[in-house]
């Protein structure tokens, strides 16, 4: 039977298609798995139908996204058409997930009830019926006795570990307190050293500062011995002992002596 869809589109009529047949094999699935008793294959066939509504829920969002984009192509009613087509079969895909919820929680149930009724206990159990039929009252009193004996012990170090965990736990909260007492230590270690590190910043701009104006002083020292070199070499250069005055450049220039003769 043609699909109504593919009047409308190929691509939609396809998604039904396979939409419709993902919920064929969930119905079929779901009926099978009723009718499973092995708590381990209950849980292989869950899986499997839960990776099949997976699938439909990706076929629906590509159903949905090939809608949005004929929409302007297409008329109200055919977008109204689609539209119930979309949400009819979301309201089916949940339908099969809170069934797959259901099937999940009964299934925890049964892994619950056969932990604790099947299993080596029950053989042990009934172990223990046929020895206890074949014992005297004295073995049954003794073995009383020990088994007593035994969860006595068992007490006995199960306290002795609480009481190593303890001491373990004390131990450790000391140490955790003498770190943090020593961390603070170095945080005050640390803020000392900082102030100490600007103290000597300021201390070495100082010294920065002496140091520029003791070479101020040396350099004006040094140019007062070279001048001191320069008349001491000048002396050594004229040995005949000349005035000063008589030294080019340096002698004071001479007045006219008319001005210096006085007639009177």
């Amino acid at each position: 039977m043609m699909d109504p869809l593919s009047a409308i589109s190929e691509d939609l009529a396809e998604i039904n298609g396979q939409i419709a047949d993902v919920f064929r094999s969930l119905s079929t699935g779901f009926q099978k798995l009723e009718k499973i008793k092995d708590v381990n294959r209950q849980s292989r066939q869950l899986e499997e139908l839960t990776g099949k509504m997976r699938e439909c829920k990706r076929l629906i969002k590509e159903f949905d996204r090939e809608v949005k984009d004929m929409e302007i192509r297409n008329d109200p009613d055919t977008n109204k058409m689609l539209n119930e087509k979309k949400q009819s079969m979301v309201k089916e895909l949940n339908s099969y997930v809170a069934l797959k919820k259901q099937h999940a929680a009964n299934l925890e149930s049964n892994k619950r009830v056969d932990l604790f009724d099947q299993g080596p206990n029950e053989e042990f159990a009934e172990e223990n019926v046929l020895l206890a039929s074949s014992m005297t009252n004295q073995q049954l009193i003794d073995d009383g006795n020990r088994m007593m004996d035994e969860t006595d012990q068992a007490i006995d170090r199960a306290k002795k570990v609480v009481h190593e965990t303890i001491n373990v736990g004390t131990e450790t909260a000391a140490s955790l307190k003498a770190q943090t007492e020593q961390m603070s230590r170095i945080v005050n270690e640390l803020d000392s050293i900082h102030f100490s590190i600007k103290k000597a910043s300021k201390l070495v701009k100082e010294i920065g500062r002496q140091v520029a104006t003791d070479k101020c002083i040396m350099a004006l020292l040094f140019l007062i011995v070279i001048g001191v070199i320069a008349i001491i070499i000048v002396k050594l250069v004229n040995p005949n002992n000349k005035d000063i005055r008589d030294i080019p450049g340096l002698a004071p220039p001479v007045m006219n002596r008319r001005l210096l003769w006085n007639p009177n």
